[in-house]
Protein backbone atom coordinates (compact mmCIF):
# COMPACT_ATOMS: atom_id res chain seq x y z
CA UNK A 1 0.00 0.00 0.00
CA UNK A 2 1.44 3.21 -1.13
CA UNK A 3 1.25 6.44 0.89
CA UNK A 4 1.95 9.87 -0.44
CA UNK A 5 3.85 12.09 1.94
CA UNK A 6 3.10 15.52 0.49
CA UNK A 7 3.89 18.54 2.61
CA UNK A 8 0.69 20.20 3.92
CA UNK A 9 -0.07 23.48 2.16
CA UNK A 10 -0.43 26.44 4.53
CA UNK A 11 -3.49 28.63 3.96
CA UNK A 12 -2.71 32.28 3.21
CA UNK A 13 -4.47 35.09 5.12
CA UNK A 14 -4.54 36.94 8.42
CA UNK A 15 -4.93 35.32 11.73
CA UNK A 16 -7.48 36.79 14.11
CA UNK A 17 -4.73 38.44 16.16
CA UNK A 18 -3.17 40.00 13.07
CA UNK A 19 -6.55 41.32 11.95
CA UNK A 20 -7.20 42.90 15.33
CA UNK A 21 -3.78 44.53 15.26
CA UNK A 22 -4.45 46.01 11.80
CA UNK A 23 -7.84 47.34 12.94
CA UNK A 24 -6.24 48.86 16.03
CA UNK A 25 -3.57 50.58 13.91
CA UNK A 26 -6.22 51.99 11.56
CA UNK A 27 -8.19 53.24 14.56
CA UNK A 28 -5.14 54.99 15.96
CA UNK A 29 -4.43 56.63 12.59
CA UNK A 30 -8.03 57.87 12.34
CA UNK A 31 -7.86 59.20 15.88
CA UNK A 32 -4.69 61.09 14.99
CA UNK A 33 -6.03 62.45 11.70
CA UNK A 34 -9.54 63.42 12.83
CA UNK A 35 -8.50 66.43 14.95
CA UNK A 36 -6.35 67.67 12.09
CA UNK A 37 -9.29 67.37 9.68
CA UNK A 38 -11.60 69.13 12.13
CA UNK A 39 -9.02 71.87 12.67
CA UNK A 40 -8.69 72.36 8.91
CA UNK A 41 -12.45 72.62 8.55
CA UNK A 42 -12.69 75.14 11.39
CA UNK A 43 -9.86 77.15 9.84
CA UNK A 44 -11.86 77.29 6.61
CA UNK A 45 -15.00 78.33 8.49
CA UNK A 46 -13.10 81.00 10.40
CA UNK A 47 -11.63 82.28 7.14
CA UNK A 48 -15.13 82.58 5.67
CA UNK A 49 -16.30 84.37 8.82
CA UNK A 50 -13.43 86.83 8.43
CA UNK A 51 -14.38 87.35 4.80
CA UNK A 52 -18.00 88.07 5.77
CA UNK A 53 -16.86 90.77 8.18
CA UNK A 54 -14.48 92.11 5.55
CA UNK A 55 -17.42 92.58 3.19
CA UNK A 56 -19.42 94.33 5.92
CA UNK A 57 -16.51 96.61 6.80
CA UNK A 58 -15.96 97.61 3.17
CA UNK A 59 -19.71 98.14 2.72
CA UNK A 60 -19.69 100.50 5.72
CA UNK A 61 -16.81 102.51 4.23
CA UNK A 62 -18.46 102.63 0.79
CA UNK A 63 -21.83 103.62 2.25
CA UNK A 64 -20.26 106.53 4.11
CA UNK A 65 -18.37 107.60 1.02
CA UNK A 66 -21.56 107.59 -1.05
CA UNK A 67 -23.90 109.16 1.52
CA UNK A 68 -21.69 111.25 3.78
CA UNK A 69 -22.73 109.34 6.91
CA UNK A 70 -22.94 105.87 8.37
CA UNK A 71 -26.34 104.17 8.40
CA UNK A 72 -28.49 104.92 11.43
CA UNK A 73 -31.02 102.47 12.75
CA UNK A 74 -34.35 104.20 13.29
CA UNK A 75 -37.03 105.44 10.91
CA UNK A 76 -36.94 108.93 12.40
CA UNK A 77 -33.59 109.28 10.66
CA UNK A 78 -33.69 110.79 7.20
CA UNK A 79 -31.11 108.80 5.30
CA UNK A 80 -29.39 110.83 2.59
CA UNK A 81 -30.94 110.24 -0.85
CA UNK A 82 -33.53 107.86 0.58
CA UNK A 83 -36.97 108.57 1.93
CA UNK A 84 -37.78 106.35 4.87
CA UNK A 85 -40.91 106.63 6.96
CA UNK A 86 -41.76 107.43 9.74
CA UNK A 87 -41.56 110.37 12.16
CA UNK A 88 -43.07 108.23 14.90
CA UNK A 89 -43.18 104.53 15.63
CA UNK A 90 -40.70 101.87 16.72
CA UNK A 91 -39.99 100.10 13.45
CA UNK A 92 -36.24 100.33 13.02
CA UNK A 93 -34.63 99.43 9.72
CA UNK A 94 -31.24 97.89 10.51
CA UNK A 95 -27.82 99.00 9.25
CA UNK A 96 -27.62 95.57 7.62
CA UNK A 97 -30.50 96.44 5.30
CA UNK A 98 -29.07 99.87 4.50
CA UNK A 99 -25.77 98.22 3.51
CA UNK A 100 -27.36 95.70 1.14
CA UNK A 101 -26.81 97.74 -2.05
CA UNK A 102 -23.09 97.70 -1.20
CA UNK A 103 -23.12 93.92 -0.64
CA UNK A 104 -24.62 93.02 -4.04
CA UNK A 105 -27.96 92.31 -2.33
CA UNK A 106 -30.06 94.77 -4.32
CA UNK A 107 -32.70 92.13 -5.04
CA UNK A 108 -33.45 91.73 -1.32
CA UNK A 109 -33.15 95.45 -0.62
CA UNK A 110 -35.57 96.38 -3.38
CA UNK A 111 -38.15 93.91 -2.06
CA UNK A 112 -38.78 96.00 1.06
CA UNK A 113 -41.33 98.78 1.35
CA UNK A 114 -39.48 101.57 3.13
CA UNK A 115 -42.62 103.67 3.43
CA UNK A 116 -43.65 101.56 6.38
CA UNK A 117 -41.85 100.32 9.48
CA UNK A 118 -39.81 97.17 9.98
CA UNK A 119 -41.43 96.02 13.21
CA UNK A 120 -43.96 93.24 12.98
CA UNK A 121 -46.34 94.46 15.67
CA UNK A 122 -46.97 97.64 13.70
CA UNK A 123 -48.19 95.75 10.72
CA UNK A 124 -45.21 95.88 8.38
CA UNK A 125 -44.42 92.21 8.83
CA UNK A 126 -47.98 90.89 8.89
CA UNK A 127 -48.26 90.46 5.14
CA UNK A 128 -46.38 88.28 2.66
CA UNK A 129 -44.71 91.15 0.77
CA UNK A 130 -42.34 92.20 3.56
CA UNK A 131 -42.10 88.72 5.04
CA UNK A 132 -40.82 87.18 1.81
CA UNK A 133 -37.78 89.45 1.91
CA UNK A 134 -37.31 89.20 5.68
CA UNK A 135 -36.97 85.41 5.69
CA UNK A 136 -34.24 85.40 3.04
CA UNK A 137 -31.08 83.66 4.15
CA UNK A 138 -28.12 86.02 3.76
CA UNK A 139 -24.90 84.01 3.99
CA UNK A 140 -22.88 87.19 4.48
CA UNK A 141 -24.69 87.65 7.82
CA UNK A 142 -24.00 84.09 9.03
CA UNK A 143 -20.80 82.71 10.51
CA UNK A 144 -20.17 79.13 9.26
CA UNK A 145 -18.83 78.16 12.70
CA UNK A 146 -22.25 78.62 14.28
CA UNK A 147 -23.85 75.24 15.04
CA UNK A 148 -27.40 76.60 15.27
CA UNK A 149 -29.42 75.59 12.19
CA UNK A 150 -30.47 78.47 9.97
CA UNK A 151 -34.20 79.07 10.17
CA UNK A 152 -34.46 77.99 13.81
CA UNK A 153 -35.29 81.50 14.94
CA UNK A 154 -38.15 83.79 15.91
CA UNK A 155 -41.49 83.63 14.11
CA UNK A 156 -43.54 86.73 13.40
CA UNK A 157 -47.11 87.91 12.94
CA UNK A 158 -49.56 85.55 11.31
CA UNK A 159 -46.55 83.76 9.80
CA UNK A 160 -45.23 82.53 13.17
CA UNK A 161 -46.07 78.90 12.57
CA UNK A 162 -44.67 78.63 9.05
CA UNK A 163 -42.03 81.36 8.58
CA UNK A 164 -38.88 82.04 10.56
CA UNK A 165 -36.24 84.71 10.57
CA UNK A 166 -32.94 83.33 9.21
CA UNK A 167 -30.73 84.79 11.95
CA UNK A 168 -27.69 87.06 12.09
CA UNK A 169 -24.19 86.52 13.53
CA UNK A 170 -22.79 90.05 13.12
CA UNK A 171 -23.73 93.20 14.97
CA UNK A 172 -23.12 96.87 14.28
CA UNK A 173 -21.33 98.51 17.21
CA UNK A 174 -23.09 101.37 19.01
CA UNK A 175 -19.98 101.89 21.13
CA UNK A 176 -19.04 101.46 24.79
CA UNK A 177 -22.16 102.55 26.63
CA UNK A 178 -24.68 100.96 28.97
CA UNK A 179 -27.36 103.28 27.59
CA UNK A 180 -26.80 103.57 23.84
CA UNK A 181 -30.33 104.94 23.47
CA UNK A 182 -28.90 108.24 24.66
CA UNK A 183 -29.38 110.97 22.05
CA UNK A 184 -26.92 113.29 23.76
CA UNK A 185 -23.52 111.67 23.24
CA UNK A 186 -23.56 108.26 21.56
CA UNK A 187 -19.92 107.18 21.30
CA UNK A 188 -19.92 104.38 18.71
CA UNK A 189 -19.91 104.29 14.93
CA UNK A 190 -23.63 103.55 14.76
CA UNK A 191 -26.52 105.21 16.55
CA UNK A 192 -29.59 103.60 18.04
CA UNK A 193 -31.78 106.38 16.74
CA UNK A 194 -34.77 107.79 18.58
CA UNK A 195 -37.50 109.70 16.83
CA UNK A 196 -35.96 113.15 17.26
CA UNK A 197 -32.31 112.20 17.09
CA UNK A 198 -29.83 114.11 14.99
CA UNK A 199 -28.42 112.90 11.71
CA UNK A 200 -26.26 109.74 11.64
CA UNK A 201 -22.54 109.86 12.25
CA UNK A 202 -20.03 110.47 9.47
CA UNK A 203 -16.32 109.89 9.06
CA UNK A 204 -15.87 113.52 10.14
CA UNK A 205 -16.96 112.42 13.62
CA UNK A 206 -14.48 109.52 13.86
CA UNK A 207 -11.68 111.48 15.49
CA UNK A 208 -9.88 108.33 16.68
CA UNK A 209 -9.47 107.21 13.06
CA UNK A 210 -11.37 104.60 11.06
CA UNK A 211 -8.60 102.03 11.58
CA UNK A 212 -9.08 102.34 15.35
CA UNK A 213 -12.89 102.27 15.52
CA UNK A 214 -14.98 99.09 15.43
CA UNK A 215 -17.80 98.89 12.90
CA UNK A 216 -18.98 95.27 13.23
CA UNK A 217 -18.26 92.33 15.51
CA UNK A 218 -19.69 88.86 15.86
CA UNK A 219 -21.86 87.16 18.46
CA UNK A 220 -23.24 83.71 19.07
CA UNK A 221 -26.85 83.47 18.05
CA UNK A 222 -29.32 82.53 20.77
CA UNK A 223 -30.85 79.08 20.99
CA UNK A 224 -34.18 80.34 22.40
CA UNK A 225 -34.49 77.57 24.98
CA UNK A 226 -36.54 79.22 27.71
CA UNK A 227 -35.11 77.19 30.60
CA UNK A 228 -31.46 77.37 29.57
CA UNK A 229 -29.12 80.35 29.97
CA UNK A 230 -26.04 80.60 27.76
CA UNK A 231 -23.52 83.14 26.50
CA UNK A 232 -25.73 83.93 23.51
CA UNK A 233 -28.70 85.04 25.59
CA UNK A 234 -29.80 88.33 27.15
CA UNK A 235 -31.40 88.46 30.59
CA UNK A 236 -33.51 91.28 32.00
CA UNK A 237 -32.56 93.45 34.98
CA UNK A 238 -35.97 94.99 35.53
CA UNK A 239 -36.19 93.53 39.05
CA UNK A 240 -32.62 94.39 40.10
CA UNK A 241 -31.41 97.42 38.14
CA UNK A 242 -28.65 99.13 40.17
CA UNK A 243 -29.32 102.58 41.57
CA UNK A 244 -27.70 105.33 39.53
CA UNK A 245 -28.22 103.50 36.24
CA UNK A 246 -31.16 104.97 34.39
CA UNK A 247 -33.20 103.42 31.66
CA UNK A 248 -32.86 106.18 29.07
CA UNK A 249 -30.58 109.03 28.04
CA UNK A 250 -27.87 108.81 30.70
CA UNK A 251 -24.63 110.17 29.31
CA UNK A 252 -22.62 109.13 32.38
CA UNK A 253 -23.14 105.52 31.31
CA UNK A 254 -20.69 106.00 28.42
CA UNK A 255 -17.23 104.53 28.89
CA UNK A 256 -14.61 105.30 30.02
CA UNK A 257 -16.23 108.11 32.03
CA UNK A 258 -18.83 105.76 33.50
CA UNK A 259 -16.40 103.04 34.62
CA UNK A 260 -17.57 103.20 38.25
CA UNK A 261 -21.21 102.78 37.26
CA UNK A 262 -20.21 99.93 34.98
CA UNK A 263 -18.73 97.88 37.84
CA UNK A 264 -22.07 98.07 39.68
CA UNK A 265 -23.85 97.07 36.50
CA UNK A 266 -21.59 94.01 36.03
CA UNK A 267 -22.35 92.77 39.52
CA UNK A 268 -26.07 93.25 38.95
CA UNK A 269 -25.85 91.25 35.73
CA UNK A 270 -23.97 88.45 37.46
CA UNK A 271 -26.53 88.37 40.27
CA UNK A 272 -29.46 88.26 37.84
CA UNK A 273 -28.36 84.99 36.26
CA UNK A 274 -30.05 82.28 38.35
CA UNK A 275 -29.96 78.55 37.78
CA UNK A 276 -33.66 78.64 36.89
CA UNK A 277 -35.05 81.53 34.86
CA UNK A 278 -38.28 83.17 35.99
CA UNK A 279 -40.54 86.07 35.08
CA UNK A 280 -38.27 88.60 36.81
CA UNK A 281 -35.24 87.73 34.70
CA UNK A 282 -36.67 86.34 31.50
CA UNK A 283 -34.30 86.17 28.57
CA UNK A 284 -34.15 86.47 24.82
CA UNK A 285 -31.72 85.05 22.30
CA UNK A 286 -29.23 87.12 20.31
CA UNK A 287 -29.22 87.60 16.56
CA UNK A 288 -32.73 86.42 15.81
CA UNK A 289 -32.93 88.57 12.67
CA UNK A 290 -31.04 90.99 10.43
CA UNK A 291 -34.23 93.00 9.92
CA UNK A 292 -34.60 95.45 12.80
CA UNK A 293 -32.16 98.03 14.10
CA UNK A 294 -32.43 96.99 17.73
CA UNK A 295 -29.99 95.91 20.39
CA UNK A 296 -29.69 92.14 20.29
CA UNK A 297 -31.00 91.89 16.75
CA UNK A 298 -28.44 93.79 14.70
CA UNK A 299 -26.85 96.21 17.19
CA UNK A 300 -24.53 95.48 20.09
CA UNK A 301 -22.20 97.11 22.59
CA UNK A 302 -18.45 96.77 23.10
CA UNK A 303 -18.09 96.74 26.89
CA UNK A 304 -16.30 93.45 27.61
CA UNK A 305 -13.88 91.25 25.65
CA UNK A 306 -15.30 88.38 23.58
CA UNK A 307 -16.82 85.34 25.31
CA UNK A 308 -16.93 86.99 28.73
CA UNK A 309 -18.26 85.02 31.70
CA UNK A 310 -20.66 87.87 32.50
CA UNK A 311 -24.14 87.47 31.01
CA UNK A 312 -25.63 89.92 28.55
CA UNK A 313 -28.22 92.16 30.27
CA UNK A 314 -30.81 94.79 29.51
CA UNK A 315 -32.73 97.19 31.71
CA UNK A 316 -36.16 97.62 30.15
CA UNK A 317 -38.74 98.15 32.88
CA UNK A 318 -41.36 96.21 30.93
CA UNK A 319 -39.02 93.26 30.29
CA UNK A 320 -39.60 90.59 27.73
CA UNK A 321 -37.29 91.83 24.98
CA UNK A 322 -33.86 93.42 24.68
CA UNK A 323 -34.35 96.40 22.41
CA UNK A 324 -33.50 98.90 25.16
CA UNK A 325 -30.37 99.95 27.08
CA UNK A 326 -28.02 97.31 28.39
CA UNK A 327 -24.88 95.30 27.68
CA UNK A 328 -24.61 92.98 24.69
CA UNK A 329 -21.03 91.91 24.07
CA UNK A 330 -19.01 90.16 21.35
CA UNK A 331 -18.90 86.37 21.37
CA UNK A 332 -18.02 83.67 18.88
CA UNK A 333 -17.53 79.96 18.30
CA UNK A 334 -13.85 80.56 17.52
CA UNK A 335 -11.34 79.57 20.14
CA UNK A 336 -9.73 82.44 22.02
CA UNK A 337 -11.69 85.46 20.80
CA UNK A 338 -13.81 86.94 18.02
CA UNK A 339 -13.40 88.66 14.68
CA UNK A 340 -14.00 92.41 14.45
CA UNK A 341 -14.34 94.66 11.38
CA UNK A 342 -13.06 98.21 11.68
CA UNK A 343 -14.44 101.28 9.92
CA UNK A 344 -11.62 101.24 7.36
CA UNK A 345 -12.66 97.75 6.20
CA UNK A 346 -9.87 95.85 7.96
CA UNK A 347 -10.65 92.75 10.05
CA UNK A 348 -8.74 91.73 13.16
CA UNK A 349 -9.07 89.01 15.78
CA UNK A 350 -9.76 90.33 19.28
CA UNK A 351 -8.53 87.99 22.03
CA UNK A 352 -10.75 87.03 24.96
CA UNK A 353 -7.96 88.14 27.30
CA UNK A 354 -8.06 91.75 26.06
CA UNK A 355 -8.30 94.40 28.78
CA UNK A 356 -11.73 96.03 28.95
CA UNK A 357 -10.21 99.52 28.68
CA UNK A 358 -8.75 98.49 25.32
CA UNK A 359 -12.18 97.25 24.22
CA UNK A 360 -13.65 100.64 25.15
CA UNK A 361 -10.89 102.40 23.21
CA UNK A 362 -11.58 100.59 19.94
CA UNK A 363 -15.35 100.84 20.44
CA UNK A 364 -15.43 104.62 20.86
CA UNK A 365 -14.85 106.94 17.93
CA UNK A 366 -13.74 110.24 19.47
CA UNK A 367 -12.30 109.77 22.97
CA UNK A 368 -8.68 110.02 21.84
CA UNK A 369 -7.17 106.80 23.23
CA UNK A 370 -3.99 105.49 21.63
CA UNK A 371 -4.16 101.71 21.13
CA UNK A 372 -1.70 99.43 19.33
CA UNK A 373 -2.71 96.15 17.73
CA UNK A 374 -0.55 94.12 20.14
CA UNK A 375 -2.89 95.18 22.97
CA UNK A 376 -5.68 93.02 21.60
Amino acid sequence: MWHSFRPERRRSGFTLIELLVVIAIIGVLIALLLPAVQAAREAARRSQCTNNLKQLGLAVANYESANGSYPGSYPGTRYPNLEICCDSGWGAWSPHIMLMPFLELNNVYNAFNFYTTAQEDEGAMSGPFQATAAITRINTFLCPSSPLPVGNYWGFGSWTGSKRYPGNNYFASVGASISPWSTANPNGLFMLMTHNASQPIGVRDVLDGTSNTVAFSEWRTGDFQASKLSIQDVINLRASRPSGIGEWNHVNNNMPAGAGVFDDFLQACAGAAPATLNTNNNKSGLGRSWLEGQLGWTLGTMLLPPNSNYPNCNMLSWGGDFDGPGMINPSSYHSGGANVAFADGSVRFIKSSTNRQVIWAIATRDVGEVVSSDQY
